[in-house]
């Protein structure tokens, strides 16, 4: 760690917000009671700032990471090149600076013991079903005893009380595994939750690479991290977050009944024994921005956390192929199906059988993943109606699909109904495979406008005489408007001149 301290704006939530345009943000400036946030937010393709907040010293914002737009400006790419950004910047070692709390942005305010209370936070009811309000945007930061690196997550928290929250490690994560650990021994998690962030922090703390998870962050912001102590604990987090809560989880396990919750594939998650999360300290910005998430519902595209679920699932799924095949030009999972389980994959093929083989590494790489569709290069990924022409054309049942079972499952998947292990299914929507730089037959091509590029020449005798040519490239050889001098001259020499054409219906002087 270095000690020069960085610059604390560059990457905090509210310079992200003001880097937005009206097609992508709104501003709502009238007075919200926290009971309409959810209904406001739910279907929004833009991010909102609510401003004031009913009873809040804080203002709120919402659905900064549901879209995808959105998550590519904050790393100043384009939806389209996202996947293979983040995919570089993971290749790049991250820097952490330490600062002094009366450096760090987010120790302007602190509170501690009684002094906090989570009730005073724009913490609302979510879905309909839910146990009680949540905190839905917190990245969770502990530190791994067997490494000594700071594990980043995204855990939510289910309010129980002014210091109390239930804390959501049912599912295989670092964390529950660090905590099982601890609580076995009787001993408790100390750990903080990060409140207000740039979509890029979220991408990082998504992803699960064996090393110090702050130096992900560093890593994917291209820029060394400043990070400050704790009050309360020992653990170093983001000194220019809006806000960070500090505690510990307690030592007695999985205790409190925690749920329902609208689940990140669309249903409820039912009621579940969770730990329970004990508040020490609350600190924050002055100009604090509280941020919440969205989850769930029939919109999944336009919700947090599909589309961050999403661009994990590409970066995971692009380092599996890197290794199983070799041109991988795009991957895009669908971030309607909850971001994990549909997957696109366009693949320049080198050898025959490699788009089968990219969909047996997909089906090995991520337990989330059930179905696989390979197209070539020329389908874009990112267009459902170019996927939907490429099934319909380049796909027969019987000798491109790939089936298979008994793969580990996702326990929250509905469609499983109580087994304990889910069914895979790849989709081969490539055309035949061909050797070398030859044109495909013409009945795999695909038309476009004509283009009447090419060499000029005086005649269409003289073009002709220079090798066969597409009616478009007479007319380019011409410089013909519209084609008319090419019939007639076609018409009059057919004869004479012996004019042919070839299998692929390109014109030529027979000798």
């Amino acid at each position: 760690m270095t000690t020069n301290a960085p610059n604390f704006e560059e990457f905090s939530l509210a310079s992200f917000l003001k880097q937005l345009d009206a097609s992508n943000f709104h501003v709502e400036d009238k007075p919200q009671y926290l009971s309409d946030i959810a209904s406001e937010l739910e279907g929004n393709p833009k991010a909102v700032l609510f401003n004031h907040i009913h009873d809040s010293p804080y203002p709120l914002c919402g659905n900064v990471a549901a879209s995808r737009e959105r998550i590519a400006k904050a790393f100043n790419t384009s939806k389209e090149n996202l996947l293979f950004e983040v995919a570089a910047r993971l290749k790049k070692t991250g820097e952490l600076i330490q600062v002094d709390s009366h450096q760090a942005p987010v120790h302007e305010v602190i509170q501690k013991g009684d002094e906090c209370d989570l009730t005073q936070l724009p913490i609302h009811l979510q879905h309909g079903l839910d146990g009680a309000p949540y905190i839905s945007s917190s990245m969770d930061v502990v530190m791994d005893p067997s490494t000594g690196w700071t594990n980043v997550g995204i855990r939510r928290l289910m309010v129980t009380g002014r210091r109390k929250a239930g804390v959501d490690l049912v599912a295989p994560s670092d964390l529950r595994a660090i905590y099982i650990e601890q609580s076995q021994k009787g001993k408790r998690v100390p750990v903080s939750f990060v409140i207000g962030s740039s979509p890029i922090d979220h991408v990082a703390a998504t992803m699960r690479i064996p090393t110090d998870e702050l130096k992900l962050l560093s890593a994917l912001r291209g820029k060394p991290l400043g990070v400050v102590k704790c009050i309360t604990n020992d653990l170093w987090v983001p000194a220019d977050a809006q806000m960070i809560l500090e505690g510990y989880l307690d030592e007695h396990g999985h205790t409190t009944e925690e749920g329902p919750y609208g689940e990140f594939l669309g249903y409820y998650g039912g009621v579940k024994k969770n730990p329970v999360f004990h508040l020490t300290a609350i600190t924050h910005r002055k100009d604090c921005i509280f941020q919440t998430s969205t989850i769930s519902g029939a919109e999944m595209s336009k919700t947090d956390t599909a589309q961050l679920s999403a661009l994990r699932t590409e970066v995971v799924v692009y380092r599996a192929l890197e290794i199983a095949v070799r041109e991988v030009k795009g991957v895009y999972a669908d971030p309607a199906s909850g971001g994990t389980f549909n997957v696109r994959v366009a693949l320049k093929q080198r050898v025959p059988g490699e788009a089968k083989s990219a969909i047996a590494a997909v089906f090995a790489c991520m337990a989330n993943v059930k179905h696989v569709y390979i197209v070539d290069p020329d389908i874009d990924i990112f267009s459902s109606e170019q996927m939907e022409w490429a099934m319909a054309t380049r796909f027969q049942a019987d000798k491109d699909m790939i089936f298979a079972t008994g793969f580990r499952a996702m326990p929250l998947d509905p469609s499983l109904q109580e087994a304990k292990t889910t069914a895979k299914l790849g989709f081969d929507l490539t055309l035949p495979f061909q050797f070398g730089d030859d044109a495909r037959a013409m009945t795999y091509r695909v038309p476009k406008a004509p283009t009447y590029s090419g060499d000029k020449f005086d005649s269409i005798e003289a073009a002709l005489q220079d090798g066969p040519k597409f009616f478009q490239e007479l007319m380019g050889a011409i410089s013909s408007k519209d084609g008319r001098e090419v019939i007639r001259w076609l018409e009059d020499h057919h004869n004479s001149q012996h004019i042919a054409r070839d299998k692929e219906g390109k014109y030529f002087i027979q000798p």
